[in-house]
Parts: C-alpha cells; sequence; structure tokens
C-alpha cells in the first residue's frame, strides 16, 4: 500500500487503452496506481472508432482517450501528464521512475508504450481522410470504393490482395522502389486482379468541402481516382524503456510477454501494441485487463498464505481493508458503490474509514 503522492502499488507508462484499461483495473482493484502519458499515440491519431462495441462511429480518438483518463482519475487513480525517460530497479526492489526532474515509485511498473508507424515520403493524403494505418479497423470504410496499397514489400503486397475482399479496385504503389516481397508473392499477385503502379506520386487532390482524398497523381502525368489506402512500411515498437530494464524482445523487436502480459523481469508487465499481437483497440484493453487482473493477485493482502498464518498468526481486525484511506474515500464517494455516494477526499488528504460514520 503507497504511503506519498509519488509512491504507488502500481505504475503505467502509456495511455492508449491498453495502459487506460490496466489502470483502470489497478485502480478498481484497490492499488494505488499512477498512469503517465506523454500525449499522441496511435488511437489519438483516429478520426473515428471502429470496432469497439458500445462506442459509436462518431468518437473520435482523442475524445475516447480522454473518456478513459476520466474514468481512471474517477476511481481515484493518478493521471501525470510527462514522458518517463528512464526506469530503474532500487535497493528494495522497487521501481524507480523518472519523469525529468521528478521520480515516481511503484512495486509493478506496465509499460504501454506502443509503436510508430513508418511513414512514407510525402505528398500524402491527409491522416484520417485518406491515409489509414490500421486494415482491419478501417477497411470497411472503402468497401467498393478504389483503394490504394502503398509499399513495395511483403507486407504491402499481401495487404493489397486482402483488401479485394472488400473491393475490386486495388492498385499497389510502389512509388518507384524495387520490389522486395518473393517470386512466390509475384506469383499470387500475378493471380489477383491488383494493379502495381511503379511510378512516384506528385500530388494529391482532396474533396475541397470534407478534405477527404479524391485522386492521387503521378509523376507520368496520370491521375487515379482514390478514396483512401494503406501505407505499408512497417513500424518501430517504443520498446526503449523494456530494453532498458532487461526485458527479452522479439526478433522484430516487440517486447516479448506471456498471456497475461508478464515479461522475462519480474514486476514488468508489458501491454497494447508494444507487444506482438494484433494491433486493435479491443485486443489492446483485454490485454490491459488481463495484466490488471495478474498484478492483484500477486499485490492483493490475502488471502493470506497458510505459510504466512503459521508465522505471523491470523489477519488482526485493524489490518482490513487492505485499501489505503485515499482509495476507500473516492470508493464510497462514487456513483457506481453499492451505500451510495458520500463525499470525497482527494488523494493525499487525510481520510478516516468509512466504518467510523456509520450507525
Amino acid at each position: 500500500m503507497s504511503s506519498s503522492d509519488d509512491d504507488y502499488d502500481v505504475a503505467v507508462v502509456g495511455g492508449g487503452p491498453a495502459g487506460l484499461t490496466t489502470a483502470l483495473y489497478g485502480t478498481r482493484l484497490g492499488h494505488d496506481t499512477v498512469l503517465v502519458d506523454r500525449g499522441g499515440g496511435r488511437a489519438a491519431m483516429m478520426a473515428d472508432t471502429h470496432n469497439v462495441i458500445g462506442v459509436t462511429e462518431e468518437v473520435s480518438g482523442n475524445e475516447f482517450l480522454a473518456t478513459g483518463r476520466e474514468q481512471v482519475q474517477s476511481y481515484g487513480g493518478t493521471f501525470e501528464r510527462g514522458f518517463v525517460t528512464d526506469i530503474d530497479r532500487t535497493d528494495d526492489g522497487r521501481f524507480r521512475l523518472s519523469l525529468g526532474d521528478d521520480e515516481l515509485r511503484a512495486d509493478r511498473v506496465v509499460l504501454a508504450t506502443g509503436f510508430s508507424d513508418e511513414r512514407p515520403d510525402p505528398p500524402l493524403p491527409r491522416t484520417g481522410k485518406g491515409l489509414h494505418y490500421c486494415l482491419h479497423c478501417d477497411a470497411y470504410m472503402f468497401v467498393d470504393e478504389p483503394v490504394y496499397v502503398m509499399g513495395h514489400g511483403e507486407a504491402a503486397a499481401h495487404v493489397a490482395m486482402i483488401m479485394l475482399n472488400v473491393t475490386d479496385e486495388v492498385d499497389l504503389l510502389t512509388r518507384g522502389a524495387e520490389p522486395t516481397w518473393s517470386d512466390e508473392t509475384a506469383a499470387q499477385l500475378e493471380a489477383h486482379p491488383v494493379d502495381i503502379v511503379h511510378e512516384d506520386i506528385d500530388g494529391v487532390v482532396n474533396d475541397p468541402d470534407s478534405g477527404w482524398l479524391d485522386a492521387l497523381e503521378f509523376e507520368d502525368g496520370t491521375t487515379r481516382e482514390y478514396r483512401g489506402g494503406f501505407p505499408m512500411y512497417g513500424s518501430n515498437y517504443n520498446a526503449g524503456l523494456a530494453k532498458g530494464l532487461g526485458c527479452d524482445l522479439t526478433d522484430d523487436g516487440a517486447v516479448d510477454v506471456d498471456d497475461h502480459g508478464r515479461t522475462s523481469v519480474e514486476g514488468v508487465y508489458a501491454v497494447g501494441d508494444v507487444t506482438p499481437g494484433h494491433n486493435q483497440v479491443p485486443v489492446a484493453m483485454g490485454q490491459g485487463a488481463k495484466a490488471g487482473l495478474a498484478i492483484h493477485k500477486e499485490l492483493r493482502e490475502f488471502p493470506r498464505s497458510k505459510e504466512s498464518i503459521a508465522r505471523d498468526g491470523p489477519v488482526a481486525d485493524d489490518e482490513v481493508p487492505a485499501i489505503s484511506p485515499e482509495l476507500m474515500a473516492t470508493a464510497v464517494a462514487h456513483e457506481g458503490h453499492a451505500g451510495g455516494p458520500r463525499e470525497e477526499t482527494p488523494r493525499g488528504a487525510s481520510a478516516e474509514s468509512p466504518r467510523a460514520d456509520d450507525d
């Protein structure tokens, strides 16, 4: 249980869907939790939210994330806007997080630092209005519409063929680069109605009212109509903090984790796009939930083991409940509390046990 405003049970680095969900679970399960987020990220780029049940299309990524932060804070979680430059282990086995001149300490660390898509050279359509990075999120928007896939490697070739599931107008734009896909993939492409365009892009034509892509102009003077497309140039995992802590990485640079987000370093978890798997908001949220539950099972005070009971005796009345006074005060004041909301005490202020006020 934490004891000061810079001392926590759980520190989550990264405020995307995975990090927010981990912080939500940690806080609601009674662990003093801080979420540190520098802003931006892949989810913040979403013009609309897709494939998230209960969240409608018109919700932007920034609105989605802002609601998540509000939820975490409403349950007593702490939000810090900042950039974690380093994490190291202290002599007592805890973690020290450096944020410029400030420091935080925590018993468990969760890395939700995501990855950065490789952005192709301009000229380019506007992100979210013709330039899209999530195939399974955004393919639905282009059913029966002309689409491009940009790139010259295996991923670009396969995504071009995948897009034929939703439209019969797919162009693969190499932008003057020599294709690097395999002979086998080349044979596959030849058997699919995908046009390969080698000339580079010279200009972008957008709809003057909506800003959506209308067409791309090429260096040979031709113009081709498109409603959108996908650049496939790879991505860079933001795994610097994980490497600094000694966590194992996969061959392509993701943080290697088990099914509950545990890394190879005890006490360190990783969730979301910085780990292998599908880069989808619901998947990231599920990973955050699983990590939050696994951390809870490690940190919760009760039930005590038979060995500790034999050594230290039974649990005393004054040891329960095992929740900090700040989180307890927030819980009993929350609209979701079974006893009805009471006056909330902010984090860091003193608070008596709510039992003292019971009749």
